[in-house]
């Protein structure tokens, strides 16, 4: 139900409230915010909004900079992480026009709903439905420096099997044996349990926690199927409510792809599915994996753009250090039924019609949700209206271990980008899919590009403690 203004208001009297935070989101994907006394929120507060300089944000704006942000009641929660009662919202970003302020075109948020109105005007569904999985490693302990004579990083997890000559009580997890471990061995399962009761109390419903695969601290959370603009607002919220529940609790979390060399990396697959009218729009009994043609259209759109994709979901240098042979990530441009060796899986366990879906496994948390989200729409949209079949086009199905075919077979596969710069390029070179119908500006792209193949080219320059091993004594 939609909430108004005078719905917050009964909130910030009933719950003592005395701060109003406003949450906006950068290019990168990252919060910031704003937060006013609670006797200063007002009807007008929620129609004139809270002035910003997007170009702090990461924005270039053709306008002036000057903008507002015009929070939405719908995302409105009580910060469970403020001492004193703060109510925190999140929204939209406007130009101040007159005489009526328009949407930001640049602004993460307008993207997603620009997609979804996109998607609507197509005439091809009016609802997407979205499931990400968050994985993430809690870790006991993490430093790094980046100076001229010392580069170094440092991550430490109790449980850890490289601690089992110093733990004490040999408690320890054996490497790669983490996935569904029970207590003893599950030390941070309260702490991921509150997460999860925090998530439910920020109107985001949990199918499940448990731990992943890494010995050194890997688990997972899991919500429900949700609408593609709440999940991508919740998505911000759940890693924001890891985020601190984790120090409440003395550790650090991270979603960094490969934060640790030999264990399993952090991904975030998407599930997706859509509807028209109430129904199911990828359903049929009769296609492959019980997928309607529309369906498979889609995955064509997905895997069409897959190398300009990874720009977006997979935005960081440190993402394709995952996205390597051997381990559960996919590498392979290609889809197929309950296999993770490719970049899209047909989970074989959804089989109600109105759950039956496929989720994209390339990205990772290091991503603006929104972009990540609405990019993956338009690629799928744009496979529907061009009838990009994936199957005529050789990528798949793979009803094989993709990691086990022989050398020459390997060879005939086609793979994932292998760096940033790589996905960065095919982005420069296939965008028109996430253009089309002014969903992603131009210039946004541009923008978006150019600062991280500065990113790029600043990691690039920095010498890696890899190299001393390799090098030092040539």
């Amino acid at each position: 139900m939609a909430k108004s203004v005078q719905d917050i208001l009964n909130l910030i009297k009933e719950h003592d409230i005395k701060m109003v935070d406003f949450k906006m989101v950068d290019i990168n994907g990252q919060y910031r915010h704003v937060t006013i006394p609670a006797e200063n929120f007002s009807e007008d507060t929620m129609k004139s909004g809270i002035g910003f300089d997007a170009s702090n944000y990461g924005y270039a704006v053709v306008e002036k900079s000057d903008m507002v942000f015009i929070p939405d009641p719908d995302t409105a929660v009580i910060d469970p992480f403020c001492a004193i009662p703060t109510l925190s919202m999140t929204g939209n970003a406007m130009i101040i026009d007159y005489p009526q302020n328009r949407p930001l075109a640049q602004y993460p948020r307008n993207i997603v709903l620009a997609a979804n109105q996109y998607m609507k005007d197509l005439g091809i569904a009016d609802t997407m439905l979205i499931l990400p999985e968050f994985e993430f490693y809690l870790f006991d302990q993490a430093g790094w420096q980046v100076q001229p004579c010392n580069i170094s990083a440092f991550v430490d997890a109790e449980q850890s099997y490289l601690n089992s000559a110093t733990q004490g009580l040999g408690v320890v997890v054996p490497k790669q044996r983490n996935y569904h471990i029970a207590k003893p061995f599950d030390t941070s399962y309260e702490c991921r349990s509150e997460m999860c009761m925090h998530m439910k109390d920020a109107g985001i419903e949990i199918n499940y926690h448990h731990p992943e695969v890494a010995a050194s601290g890997q688990f997972e959370i899991e919500p429900q199927l949700g609408e593609v603009t709440h999940m991508a607002d919740a998505t911000m919220m759940i890693k924001y409510i890891i985020h601190n529940t984790a120090l409440k609790y003395g550790k650090t979390a991270t979603f960094m792809p490969k934060p640790i060399y030999g264990e399993a990396g952090s991904g975030m697959h998407v599930h997706m599915l859509l509807f028209k009218d109430g129904k199911p729009v990828f359903s049929d009994d009769e296609g492959y994996a019980h997928l309607s043609k529309e369906a498979h259209y889609f995955m064509g759109g997905l895997l069409k753009h897959i190398h300009s994709l990874c720009a977006l979901t997979n935005p960081s240098t440190n993402s394709f250090k995952r996205l390597v042979p051997g381990f559960e990530a996919p590498v392979t441009v290609g889809y197929a039924t309950s296999n993770r060796s490719a970049v899209i899986r047909i989970p074989a366990y959804a089989k109600s019609p109105d759950k039956r879906r496929f989720e994209l496994r390339n990205p990772d948390a290091t991503c603006n949700p929104y972009f990540c989200y609405a990019a993956i729409l338009m690629a799928g949209l744009d496979g529907i209206k061009n009838q990009i079949d994936p199957h005529e086009n050789g990528w798949g199905p793979y009803d094989m271990n993709l990691y086990h075919l022989p050398e020459e077979e390997k060879k005939k596969l086609q793979g994932l980008p292998v760096s940033l710069e790589d996905a960065l390029t095919a982005l420069e070179n296939d965008h028109d899919y996430l253009t089309a119908g002014g969903v992603f500006p131009e210039e946004l792209l541009k923008n978006f590009i150019k600062a991280k193949r500065e990113e790029c080219r600043q990691m690039a320059a920095i010498p890696h403690p890899a190299e001393f091993e390799k090098y030092f004594n040539s």
